[in-house]
């Protein structure tokens, strides 16, 4: 199994929203919130949607919300993975 990361969280993000202004996603983004990063509940709800049919994992609303920050969230698709897919 391949290991979700945030570099596919900036490909999901681009693909769903594009980039917003002044924000570089090719810089070190882990760490910064959704929110700092210029993307609101549309754009998260639009990549939560694509990490559904690219990967087969459905987050619901509260963990992609909960997760805060592109780290956080790739943490949690990792987790959905290998629950789904056990060793």
């Amino acid at each position: 199994m391949t290991e979700f990361s945030v570099h596919d969280i900036k490909r999901l993000l681009r693909e769903a929203a594009g980039e917003t202004d002044g924000i570089d996603l090719d810089g070190d983004i882990g760490d910064q919130t959704f929110d700092a990063l210029g993307y609101d509940s549309v754009a998260l709800l639009e990549t939560s949607g694509l990490i559904r049919r690219e990967y087969g994992v459905d987050l619901g609303d509260d963990a992609l919300f909960e997760a805060g920050t592109p780290v956080a969230l790739a943490e949690i698709v990792n987790k959905e993975l290998t629950a789904a897919n056990p060793a």
